[in-house]
C-alpha cells in the first residue's frame, strides 16, 4: 500500500474502491465548511463528539481520500505519526485522536471535522483543547489566561504536527517562528546592541515560558530580575550600597530585547541617570549647553560613578567603586 513500515498500514490494505472517491488535500486553501457559521461548525462538532461515529479502520479510511496529500503524509514523519510510541495518536484513535469522529464526512468530504490554525472555523478553544488533552503538564499548567491564550492564538499557529521537523521546536529557527508575530522585537534583536538572538545563541525560550507563566511577560523566573541574573550571576545582590532601579528591576534601564544605546540602555547617558538624578546641585552639572566635558563624555556619569549595579567597598556609598 504505502511504505510508511507501522504496524497498521502493514495488516491493512486499502479497498478496491479506492479510486471511486474523489481526493481531498487537507493542503488546500479552504475546507468545504470553511464558509459556514463557526457556531453551526461547532454545533455539528459537538453532535459528532455526542454521537461518537468513529470509523472501525482508522487512518485507513482517511487516506483513502488523503493518501495524496504531502502534507498529510508528512505526519508519519514525526512523533505524532508513529504508531509505536505509547499515547502519540497513531497509536491509539489515529487521524480521528485530533480531528473527531469521522461521522459522515466521508461521504462526499463536506461534514465537518477539527481543523486547526488561524483560517479554521473551528473555535480557539476547541482546537487548544484537543492539544492540552495529551500536553497538559507541568510546561503548560498555567496556560488559561497567558498573553497567548487571552490573545485567542492557537497552538497550531506556532506548532507544526504534520511535519517531522516542527521549526518551533528547533533553537534555529525559533526565533523566526516567534518574531512572525512579534515584530517590535525582531526590530530590536537587530539593533546595534541586543543579546545574540539573531545569530541563534539564544532564544525566546530562555527567558520566556511561551505557555504562560505565574510570571510578567510569561518569564520562566518570578521576576525580571531573577530571570537576568541566572547568566548575570554578577549583578546579584545583596550589596552593601545598592542602586534602588537596580534592585527593582533591571528593565528600568535595560531594554533586553535590544537598543541603539551601549549595554542595551534604554536611552543614552547622563539623560539616563538625569531621568531620576536632577542635575542641580551636582558640582560638574554634567549636561549644561550641550557642552562636552570629562563628566559627559566616554562612560559619563559612569566614569566617576563606574559600580551602578552596586557596591561592596567600604568607600562606595556614591557607588564609585
Amino acid at each position: 500500500m504505502m511504505n510508511m513500515g507501522s504496524a497498521w498500514t502493514k495488516s491493512k490494505a486499502l479497498p478496491c474502491l479506492l479510486f471511486l472517491f474523489t481526493v481531498f488535500s487537507l493542503n488546500l486553501a479552504a475546507a468545504p465548511w470553511d464558509d459556514k457559521d463557526p457556531a453551526e461548525v461547532e454545533a455539528i462538532l459537538d453532535q459528532k463528539f455526542a454521537e461518537g461515529k468513529y470509523s472501525s479502520k482508522g487512518a485507513d479510511t482517511c487516506l483513502m481520500c488523503h493518501r495524496k496529500s504531502t502534507k498529510v503524509m508528512a505526519l508519519f514523519d514525526g512523533v505524532h505519526g508513529n504508531v509505536n510510541i505509547k499515547g502519540s495518536p497513531m497509536a491509539e484513535l489515529q487521524c480521528e485522536a485530533c480531528h473527531g469522529p469521522l461521522g459522515k464526512h466521508n461521504r462526499g468530504g463536506k461534514e465537518p471535522m477539527i481543523t486547526f490554525g488561524i483560517n479554521s472555523p473551528v473555535p480557539t478553544q476547541k482546537q487548544n483543547s484537543v492539544c492540552m488533552s495529551c500536553h497538559n503538564d507541568d510546561q503548560r499548567m498555567v496556560w488559561s489566561g497567558n498573553h497567548h491564550d487571552n490573545a485567542d492564538v492557537s497552538c497550531a499557529s506556532c506548532h507544526s504536527v504534520h511535519t517531522g521537523h516542527d521549526p518551533i521546536s528547533d533553537r534555529k529557527t525559533e526565533v523566526e517562528v516567534c518574531t512572525s508575530c512579534h515584530t517590535q522585537q525582531k526590530a530590536d534583536i537587530h539593533k546595534r546592541s541586543s543579546h545574540p538572538l539573531k545569530w541563534q545563541q539564544m532564544v525566546c525560550s530562555d527567558c520566556h515560558n511561551p505557555h504562560g507563566s505565574l510570571s510578567d511577560s510569561s518569564l520562566k523566573q518570578m521576576s525580571v530580575n531573577e530571570n537576568c541574573y541566572s547568566c548575570h550571576a554578577e549583578k546579584r545582590g545583596p550589596k552593601l550600597w545598592e542602586h534602588s532601579p537596580v534592585t527593582d528591576n533591571c528593565a528600568n534601564c535595560h531594554n533586553p530585547h535590544g537598543s541603539v544605546n551601549e549595554a542595551m540602555l534604554i536611552s543614552k547617558p547622563p539623560q539616563l541617570c538625569q531621568s531620576c538624578h536632577a542635575s542641580d546641585g551636582h558640582a560638574s552639572n554634567p549636561v549644561f549647553a550641550n557642552q562636552k566635558n570629562a563628566f559627559n563624555a566616554g562612560q559619563s556619569c559612569m566614569n566617576c560613578h563606574s559600580q551602578v549595579h552596586g557596591s561592596n567597598h567600604p568607600s562606595g556609598k556614591l557607588l564609585q567603586r
